[in-house]
Parts: structure tokens; C-alpha cells; sequence
């Protein structure tokens, strides 16, 4: 893939038209470093099962280094660029994350608004990571769904969407329809049907393969090129989001990224991986904050050979977070159950799991940009594949995390 470098000039010539342009701009970013100790297997991301991004034992890690670039133009136009960092188990990596153009219109007379980005993005799910570089404010490690959205699903392409804005006719509420056009994520189900659900705040970079399982079916390569596009068909993602102003929202979507599930290209699978999603953010009494997420959906890859089905799997995750906050104080409590259904009658490819989870975090502001945090998380979960490697098929993995943090 070569990502990296038509963006980085592009974004680059888009930067210098800028200052010539007087645009307004603003950089920012976050520094995490945390200790841990954890018991669980080899992580995921060096390919084996290990629900964390840690390994076991104690881990003292680069969890994320940020930098957040956002220009203004006073046409409407802006410029949005993510980069990332980490150093985590010995390895370390850099690159963008998002990077995309956008636009925003002024109210119209009856209120209307229209938003547009155009280049690769996170497609609009997510009601938990609503913090610098997608970091959440609520927990140090995202919700199952959050951590597969961060590992392999995002996309190249075009998203509109109009606002009605509640103010201009006298209510409380601001609704928004709107729907993406976008290729670029053709592997895109491949980490969830072979490691499974995972709790990670990692973000995948857009340049980089992620490591897979060395499972025992030949058409399982050793790593997906995730954000990779292979039949050049279009996929879409339309949602619809209603907002009650100092209240919250509701936010509903269905995803589908169209891929020919029979088509292979050096052994990178086109996944045909469609999902519907429903979340709710909502404001209770005395700052104590519900968030709740559901996602469902399908993945399918088939033999270009003979139509066989090699993977067909259906998936879904569900979480219900309570947050607190009182003066410096943050305390907040996530759980949640997530799933795969394997549904091909391939013998040797195990793709089922189900498991529970539940996260306990504590943060404290120690300054205008500085925090301090301590969590705990506790995922149960059964997954027969782990068998085949030499593990345990059931098995429950605990992690104490403590953060210290820099955002600014």
C-alpha cells in the first residue's frame, strides 16, 4: 500500500495553500504511558490469542503518542490529520491513522447544514471515543466494538450528511441523516473471525499488516493488509442521528462494505462484511452519563475455486457504560457480551467464540492537561481455536492497568 506517502503530500500541499490562506490552525495530541500487569496469553497483535494489547506479566508501554492536526479555511474547507505511535511489547510504529479533507456549510434559512469528508476515516459509529485521536475519556482500553472499529474498520471515500438544526424552529432537538460512499477495506472481518473479540486502545495504521494466528487452513495468510482494496467496488454506511441539546443522542447506522467475497489477491481475501449498529448517549441526573452500543452483523469469504464457503461468519457486541464525574474526579464502569457465530462447514477453521467483559476505571485530572488513571478489566470468554494452538478453549484474562497522561 502506498497510503502513506500520496497523503503525506498531498495533506502536505493542502497545508502550505493554508498559511497562505491565513487558515486557522490548530494542533493537538495526547501522550499515554502506562504500567501493567496481566494475566492472559501472547497479545493479539503479535498474532496469537491474548485478549490485551499487553502480554502477560508486567508491561511498562508507549501506549499512544499522538498528534492531531485540524486547518480551517474560510471558505468551509478544513483539513483533518491523525497520526499515531506506539511502543508496546518490544515493537514500535508510526503513522497516520485518519487523514481527510472536510467541509461545512452555514445554516440555511430553515436550519439546514451540510457536512462532508472526503479521505480515509472512521466511519460514524462510535459514541465512546469522542476524545483526541479517538481516545475515549471513560475507559484506558475501548469497548470490544471501539477495539474492532480501531483494528480494521475504516475506509477510503466520501461521507455527506445534513443537519437540521433545532434552534431554527424553536426545539430541542438537531437530527442529521447521512451516508458514506467508500472502498478500501475489502480484508475487513478477517482479525474478528481469526483472534476474535478483543479490549485494546490500539489503533491501526494505515500503511501497516496486522499480524494473524498461524492456524492450520491454507488459505489463512500470516497477516491482513486490512485497510487494502481488491475489487474496487463501493461499498456504503448510512446513519441517522438524533441529538436532544444538553441531553444526548441516539445514533443508528448499517454498514456494508460490497466486497466479492470470492475474489483472493497475494493471498488477501475480499470479506463481504456487512453490520447494523444502534448506540445511545445520554446525560442522568447529577453528571452521571450512559453510554450503551449494539452492533450485529455477517462476514463471508468463498472459494474462488469451487464457491465453497471458506468463512461465514456471523458476529455481534454489546456494551452498557455508566461514567461519573464530579470536579477532577472520573469514575466509570463498562460491561459487555460479544460473539461469533461460525456458520461454514469448515472443519479444520474455528471460528466460534462468546465471551462477557467488564471494565472498572478510575481517572484524576492532576492538572489543565494532565491525568492520571487506574483500570481494571476482566474478560471471559470460550473460543475452540485456542484449542489447536495448545491453549485453554475457555478461558478468563485480567488486566491492571495505570495510565498517566498528557493531552492537549
Amino acid at each position: 500500500m502506498k497510503v502513506i506517502p500520496i497523503y503525506i503530500v498531498s495533506l502536505a500541499s493542502l497545508f502550505a495553500v493554508s498559511l497562505a490562506q491565513g487558515t486557522e490552525h490548530r494542533v493537538g495530541g495526547l501522550v499515554d504511558v502506562r504500567a501493567s500487569i496481566s494475566d492472559t496469553l501472547p497479545s493479539y497483535l503479535q498474532g496469537n490469542f491474548g485478549k490485551f494489547t499487553q502480554d502477560n506479566g508486567g508491561n511498562l508501554a508507549l501506549s499512544q503518542a499522538a498528534l492531531v492536526y485540524n486547518g480551517t479555511f474560510d471558505s468551509g474547507f478544513g483539513v483533518h490529520v491523525t497520526g499515531n505511535a506506539y511502543v508496546q511489547n518490544g515493537d514500535s510504529s508510526a503513522g497516520l491513522s485518519e487523514a481527510y479533507l472536510l467541509y461545512k456549510t452555514l445554516p440555511s434559512a430553515r436550519g439546514l447544514r451540510l457536512d462532508a469528508r472526503a479521505g480515509w476515516m472512521y466511519p460514524h459509529v462510535s459514541l465512546e471515543n469522542v476524545q483526541t485521536a479517538w481516545s475515549s475519556p471513560y475507559t484506558l482500553d475501548f469497548s470490544t466494538i471501539n477495539s474492532w472499529l480501531a483494528e480494521e474498520v475504516r475506509h477510503k471515500g466520501l461521507e455527506l450528511s445534513v443537519t437540521r438544526l433545532g434552534r431554527f424552529s424553536e426545539s430541542s432537538q438537531d437530527l442529521a441523516l447521512g451516508l458514506a460512499l467508500y472502498e478500501g477495506n475489502d480484508p475487513t472481518g478477517a482479525m474478528l473471525a481469526w483472534h476474535g473479540w478483543v479490549l485494546s486502545n490500539r489503533q491501526s495504521l494505515l500503511h501497516e499488516t496486522l499480524p494473524l494466528p498461524d492456524l492450520a487452513p491454507s488459505f489463512v495468510p500470516a497477516a491482513s493488509d486490512a485497510f487494502n482494496e481488491i475489487d474496487h467496488r463501493i461499498g456504503y454506511h448510512a446513519f441517522v442521528e438524533n441529538e436532544w441539546h444538553e441531553k444526548g443522542k441516539v445514533l443508528i447506522g448499517y454498514y456494508d462494505n460490497n466486497a466479492d467475497a470470492k475474489l483472493v489477491k497475494d493471498n488477501q481475501w475480499a470479506w463481504a462484511t456487512r453490520f447494523a449498529h444502534a448506540g445511545v448517549k445520554w446525560l442522568l441526573a447529577d453528571n452521571l452519563e450512559l453510554v450503551g452500543q449494539y452492533l450485529t452483523g455477517d462476514t463471508l469469504m468463498v472459494s474462488p475455486r469451487n464457491g465453497r464457503d471458506l468463512v461465514f461468519n456471523d458476529f455481534h457486541s454489546a456494551f452498557v457504560l455508566l461514567s461519573k464525574s464530579r470536579g477532577r474526579h472520573r469514575w466509570s464502569g463498562r460491561v459487555e457480551e460479544f460473539a461469533v457465530i461460525d456458520r461454514d462447514t469448515m472443519p479444520t477453521d474455528l471460528n466460534q467464540e462468546y465471551g462477557k467483559a467488564a471494565t472498572l476505571s478510575y481517572r484524576y485530572r492532576m492538572g489543565t492537561h494532565w491525568f492520571t488513571q487506574g483500570e481494571y478489566s476482566w474478560i471471559q470468554s470460550t473460543r475452540a481455536a485456542r484449542r489447536v494452538a495448545g491453549y485453554a478453549e475457555k478461558l478468563r484474562e485480567e488486566q491492571l492497568q495505570v495510565s498517566v497522561q498528557y493531552i492537549f
